[in-house]
């Protein structure tokens, strides 16, 4: 519990620039749609060479410390007040200043977020040493998770309502602190790092990196969920823009949010079961699929009551439960793995390159609505709901669903070839 408590940290810092910081952008900065794409991605690419130095550094802390903690600490003191700073743009700003105050902010409270999340997701490979064990430890931790996305994906944009956008990142700032903070005093008690395990790797950055990419099991791993984080992102991205100009009501963003992640709590130990019984490869593939056939049927939104689109979006939230559980609980067997081929413990440098992965994928998946609506003809505008063509009406409604599908449907194949060393086929 006291490691799942970090990703409640993570869940808001992951949800709400994805969920409201294009749209903040947009609809209440006045800032076009396509320079609004380079805004939330720009610092997400930076993060790409970033995080794996982070990974070196968690290496080089628990070879010196025989310890991660002091990273998880670093992070989570400095990331609530950068995040504050992202919604904070003075009134009155120009489009361009204001796109280049949420550009820097958001560079900066990425890389504090990096400082953090490495470590962390280093973490359960030295908890333990059996992979059973490790499905049920990422079973909480995702449980965590949807909790955290479900608090700031429901609370964020009801705050922001209540109170405004400021007042909106300084709670979910507290959440973040907490979360983190929470973790990093709680995770005190757990063993240290055997002071033998973490062997500095031989060669550069470049070297550590190539030979990350040449262990087939994490690259397929990888490729599988950084196209599932675009997916994930994509509809969190267009869910403000879904409810706005398809369902007709701003405020029903929360909802929709809602629907998404209280399935996800609820199927979690059904999840947890079937990697146990079937195996997580099989149970990663069929949440795959369901999350899938939710976003396909979300096409005919247009001619669906709400109660029914809020269904479909719910069976989209029963794979999500699984299309986080199951990657995370093979990548520590992954990592296992290659350190029993090699020698060699490269937990943070795989870790670095993972969360490079994920934080592109949540950064891209974004700018992607944001690029698709900006060809359909989107409006923006500062602070009132602008009128839209119906070409941007129907780019909204692919966004949401046609955009997802498809890049859900490139990571099957993925996932098909996966397989640990001496595993069969």
């Amino acid at each position: 519990m006291g490691y799942a408590l970090g990703s409640v940290g993570t869940a808001a810092f992951s949800t709400v620039p994805g969920l409201l910081l294009a749209y903040y952008l947009t609809n209440a900065l006045g800032v076009a749609a396509a320079l609004a794409a380079l805004v939330v991605l720009v610092p997400k690419l930076w993060d790409v060479v970033f995080l794996p130095l982070v990974g070196r550094l968690s290496d080089r802390s628990a070879q010196a410390r025989r310890s991660r903690r002091p990273l998880l600490f670093a992070g989570g003191l400095t990331l609530p007040v950068l995040f504050v700073l992202m919604f904070a743009v003075p009134a009155g700003s120009a489009p361009v200043v204001a796109a280049v105050w949420v550009l820097i902010a958001f560079t900066l409270a990425a890389s504090a977020f990096a400082v953090f999340q490495v470590p962390y997701i280093a973490m359960p490979a030295e908890i333990t040493d059996s992979t059973t064990e490790r499905t049920t430890l990422m079973s909480w931790r995702v449980g965590f998770l949807a909790f955290g996305i479900l608090l700031c994906g429901v609370g964020a944009p009801a705050l922001r309502d209540a109170a405004g956008y400021v007042a909106m990142a300084a709670g979910v700032g507290a959440v973040i602190g907490v979360g983190m903070l929470g973790c990093w005093w709680a995770m005190r008690r757990t063993r240290p790092v055997p002071a033998d395990s973490v062997p500095v790797a031989h060669g550069g950055l470049r070297q550590q990196l190539s030979a990350a990419w040449r262990t087939r099991a994490f690259r397929l791993l990888l490729g599988a969920f950084v196209l599932q984080a675009l997916a994930t992102a994509a509809m969190l991205g267009g869910a403000q823009y879904f409810a706005t100009y398809v369902l007709g009501q701003e405020s029903m963003s929360d909802v929709l949010f809602a629907a998404l992640i209280v399935p996800a709590l609820v199927v979690m130990p059904l999840w947890a079961w079937i990697g146990h019984r079937r195996g997580k490869r099989a149970g990663y593939a069929t949440a795959s699929v369901v999350f899938l056939a939710g976003a396909v049927l979300l096409l005919l939104s247009r001619s669906l009551p709400t109660a029914a689109i809020l269904a479909l979006v719910g069976l989209c939230g029963i794979g999500y439960a699984g299309m986080q559980m199951f990657p995370l609980a093979m990548l520590p067997d992954t990592v296992a793995a290659d350190a029993r081929g090699t020698g060699r413990q490269r937990a943070g440098t795989f870790t670095g390159v993972w969360t490079a992965g994920e934080t592109v994928g949540f950064a891209v998946g974004p700018a992607l609505v944001l690029l698709l609506l900006a060809a359909t003809g989107f409006v923006s505008s500062s602070g009132q709901t602008a009128a839209q063509p119906e070409s941007a009406l129907t780019g909204v409604l692919v966004s949401f669903t046609v955009l997802p599908a498809a890049l859900v449907a490139a990571s099957l194949p993925l996932i098909a070839r996966y397989r640990l060393e001496g595993e069969p086929e």
